[in-house]
């Protein structure tokens, strides 16, 4: 294993310990005021590396806060919708139901007249069943939390096809920091409408918040770039649908979450339908980049 592939393991686990952290986060404050707050921290904490990278590079300031703002109402709704879900589910079925979006990009490429391989095809159909097994009650219902996990999972999939639309028209950190700063503004918007933060239940988050802000978008999103320079998409891809795994060996490790065996039968058939799909192939590429889910 490379120095490279090492970077993208380590992306996948911080992102997946994430689902941990905004459950947790949420015991304190509302899932607006804990957006508003991580996206507010992530966005500080991805300044300086604008300021190393990007300081000298010249590009077109419209487009990029054209691009960024696109960006970050998606995001804002994948987000959203991540955040409250985790109020009716597991920190494993967010993990597992949200990476369903590698699978939801080739989909929504149809549309964009994109071509998809036969493998991509059989992991759809395997991820679909498995998120039947996983969600679908005995009277044939869906859960609430997973179902707002599943709709996210498809903004999850546009944010996807943004990103991978304007990364090579625009300086990609600073189009971060403005999506970031676009969440972070949609969101106190919705917490000071909808809910009463308080600077004390902030602090009482303060470590979830530091993990979700700054861990799982700055140096998260830092080591995924690094380790993409030198490792195919369709590679990456496969180690980073690994974070629905570590979500789920979070939950277990620090929520005491545990799955039935038909939940874990359905986590697995996602699992291998990621996988299936993501599979390295000699004659297709991807649709799409690979976009953090976190």
């Amino acid at each position: 294993m490379t120095t490279s592939h090492g970077f993208l393991w380590l992306t996948a686990i911080i992102w997946g310990f994430a689902f941990v952290a905004q459950s947790v986060g949420m015991d304190s404050l509302g899932p607006y005021s804990f957006n508003a707050a991580r996206f507010t921290l992530a966005a500080l904490s991805m300044l300086p590396l604008a300021y190393l990278f990007e300081r000298h590079r010249k590009a077109d300031f419209v487009l990029t806060i054209q691009a960024g703002t696109i960006a970050g109402v998606i995001l804002f709704l994948g987000a959203t919708l991540q955040q409250v879900g985790l109020l009716y589910t597991t920190a494993a079925n967010a993990g597992f139901i949200t990476a369903m979006y590698m699978l939801f990009v080739p989909i929504i490429s149809l549309f964009l007249k994109h071509t998809i391989a036969r493998n991509t095809w059989l992991g759809i159909i395997l991820a679909l069943i498995g998120l039947y097994i996983l969600t679908i009650g005995p009277n044939l219902s869906l859960q609430k939390g997973d179902g707002i996990e599943l709709i996210g999972a498809f903004f999850w999939a546009g944010h996807v096809l943004v990103v991978g639309f304007y990364s090579r028209k625009v300086p990609i950190i600073s189009f971060s920091i403005i999506q970031l700063v676009i969440v972070a503004i949609c969101s106190w918007i919705m917490a000071l409408s909808f809910e009463q933060p308080t600077l004390q239940a902030i602090q009482l988050s303060w470590l979830p918040l530091v993990y979700a802000g700054i861990a799982s978008s700055a140096i998260a999103y830092s080591l995924q770039t690094l380790g993409q320079k030198k490792v195919a998409p369709s590679s990456a891809a496969l180690i980073l649908s690994t974070e629905a795994v570590f979500a789920a060996i979070g939950g277990w490790l620090l929520l005491s979450e545990a799955l039935s065996s038909r939940e874990l039968a359905g986590c697995a058939l996602i699992f291998v339908g990621m996988m299936v799909s993501q599979w390295p192939t000699k004659h297709l590429k991807s649709v799409a980049p690979v976009a953090p889910a976190n």
